[in-house]
């Protein structure tokens, strides 16, 4: 009987260089509902996000019930919410961004030997997004980290897993630390006007604040600690709420009034403008096989880090056949501007993606949308790395981002996108990030300054 079955996975697409495969069936929504139980956690925003602002779903994001939509598709949906996002501010639940906290005089070494990046060059009272990586050099989780103190970091972490895994790792380390969960819980204030909210809220010293640093601040008696940081490529802040199952509320209260007070409102976190920053999203556009030089983070794994961490071994070897031109796998995360309707929510799948030539499938989206700013519909999705190498005509680095490309490929968009039902979009290989961020990564912060040298030198 079990060859009376086609294989449901697409098997054209190369996955070969993974033990667990993506599963590309194209399911579509099936229109189920959310089951809420005492399984699955509710944050300490739970109530204001859903019984008080009328969140209408969510997902389920670090264990923990996130909202997904708070303006109602027939009131404009997803895109009214990027319209307050990106021209006046906005309020975001983010309590799933779990708090492992590592604190001990150990704390800066075992911080160290789980992320690529230096942590000992991270100061007290700043911040830094890092990724901590397997032997393998899978990304595990890609966090951002507060340096509390010199003893006490904070990771921020994504939708993976983590508290186990820097517990697992200092079983036999023996570390001098404490490893746990604290109760905090974070809320992000973004766009804008994010700026003149929080200037009302904590003060005027918050607009000292550089990008990535931390202030101790109080919000209506409960004591937070504020970041220059979010996930949106707006200019934005996240409050970091302690004691939050005791305090949320009473920070959540005036905060949301007094971004309602400059014409904002609270929405789900902006997928759609993270997308067009090139911002990444754990579980989506990676996970725990998925290598930094897959998806454009190789910045994250220096040159000059001198003390070991845990994959260093796989990178370096990975990073040395990069740079003498042997691309170590067989798919690579690429920008793509799609034609087709405006996809306007969140895709139910992996979209398969195709070669022109060939109709051969040959890859799949990860994060699409459409972006109005730029008029079209844009995404991240793997590719094969040698038709990115044949028209970029240099080895697969980071560089792939920095450029169109002339390279066509063929998405197969649902029919309601599609420009024709059941026939695929032509879409290209776009420049990342599609649209600047107000504060840029690293690797932006790196190509801005490659593109400023190069009209100096006249290039």
């Amino acid at each position: 009987m079990s060859g009376d079955y086609d294989h449901p996975n697409h098997p054209s697409i190369d996955q070969s260089d993974r033990t667990l495969p993506r599963n590309l069936r194209q399911t579509g929504d099936p229109g189920i509902q959310m089951l809420v139980s005492t399984r699955v956690r509710k944050s300490p925003f739970f109530d204001k996000s859903f019984n008080e602002e009328g969140a209408w779903r969510c997902t389920v994001y670090n264990r923990i019930y996130h909202p997904r939509g708070l303006v109602e598709p027939e009131d404009g949906g997803a895109m009214a919410e990027y319209e307050a996002l990106t021209n006046t501010v906005t309020l975001w639940d983010v309590a799933v961004e779990r708090q492992i906290r590592v604190k001990g005089p150990d704390a800066e070494a075992l911080t160290d030997y789980v992320i690529t990046r230096d942590a000992t060059e991270i100061e007290s009272m700043h911040g830094k997004y890092v990724i901590l990586c397997n032997e393998d050099g899978g990304i595990l989780n890609d966090p951002i980290l507060l340096r509390v103190s010199e003893d006490e970091f904070w990771f921020s972490i994504s939708d993976s897993t983590l508290m186990q895994w820097l517990q697992g790792v200092n079983v036999g380390m023996d570390f001098d630390v404490e490893i746990d969960e604290i109760d905090v819980a974070p809320m992000q204030i973004q766009g804008p006007r994010s700026e003149d909210v929080m200037r009302e809220v904590v003060g005027e010293e918050v607009s000292d604040i550089p990008y990535y640093g931390l202030m101790e601040a109080e919000i209506n008696g409960a004591s937070v600690l504020v970041s220059q940081t979010g996930f949106s490529g707006e200019k934005g802040f996240e409050i970091y709420v302690r004691d939050a199952t005791e305090t949320a509320e009473r920070v959540w209260d005036p905060v949301l009034d007094t971004v309602k007070d400059h014409g904002g409102r609270q929405i789900a976190p902006g997928h759609h403008r993270r997308i067009a920053a090139g911002i990444l999203s754990w579980g989506q556009d990676m996970d725990h096989e998925t290598s930094p030089f897959q998806v454009n983070l190789g910045y994250q794994v220096p040159d000059d880090k001198d003390g070991d961490y845990i994959g260093k071994e796989e990178l370096e070897r990975q990073k040395e056949l990069i740079e003498d031109g042997e691309y170590p796998f067989n798919l690579k995360l690429v920008g793509l501007k799609m034609a087709g309707e405006p996809i306007r929510d969140y895709a139910p799948d992996f979209w398969l993606i195709s070669d022109p030539e060939t109709g051969e499938e040959c890859g799949y989206m990860t994060s699409p949308w459409w972006n109005p700013d730029l008029e079209t519909n844009i995404g991240l999705g793997f590719v094969p790395a040698d038709k990115l190498e044949d028209a970029a005509q240099a080895t697969l680095d980071d560089e792939i981002y920095e450029n169109d490309l002339d390279l066509e490929f063929e998405v197969h968009l649902p029919d309601e996108y599609a420009e024709e039902d059941g026939e695929p979009v032509f879409a290209t290989v776009s420049e990342v990030p599609f649209k600047e961020s107000v504060n840029p990564s690293a690797r932006e912060q790196a190509k801005l300054g490659a593109k400023k040298r190069a009209q100096q030198n006249g290039d």
